[in-house]
């Protein structure tokens, strides 16, 4: 249970705080890979089910209520974060995009650049679907393991 929480304690806190506010909005690779950093709580969920929610010999030691109740709050806090982040991003391109076409009618040579930063906009409205997809995954799976130890309010 110790190496799971650290590892998502660690994962949670610094570097989600750090990227969020931090998210580079410039340029959608860099954008991208940040991104990528932040899901990596996700990609390890089984591995952080496996090593906190105690097996039925296990169940009277630990609990797996608890356990499973901090998981989720922690999940809940890194999905807010990366919710933000993205949507602060998406917010700097739309304003861009704005800017850029209305300069575009009184410079023709903006237009390239502005064709750009709607690509870019496009892209990182894309993932917010990205998000929900890899937040409906998680909790599937946190469901799975979880079920009759905890049940979330906003999941009944």
């Amino acid at each position: 249970w110790y190496v799971a929480t650290h590892v998502l304690t660690k994962m949670a806190s610094p570097l989600q705080g750090e990227l969020a506010t931090s998210l580079p909005c410039k340029e959608f690779s860099e954008f991208k890979e940040a991104l990528q950093q932040m899901r990596a709580v996700d990609d390890k969920i089984i591995y952080k089910l496996n090593t906190s929610v105690p097996t039925v010999s296990f169940s009277e030691e630990i609990s797996a209520r608890e356990k499973c109740k901090d998981l989720y709050e922690q999940l809940q806090s890194i999905y807010k974060t990366r919710a933000d982040a993205i949507q602060r991003c998406v917010s700097e391109a739309s304003g861009n995009v704005r800017e850029l076409k209305a300069r575009a009618d009184a410079d023709p040579s903006v237009r390239k650049q502005l064709r750009k930063e709607q690509t870019k906009l496009r892209l990182m409205q894309n993932e917010l679907v990205v998000e929900d997809v890899v937040k409906d995954r998680s909790i599937k799976v946190f469901k799975e393991r979880c079920w009759q130890a905890y049940k979330p309010p906003d999941l009944q």
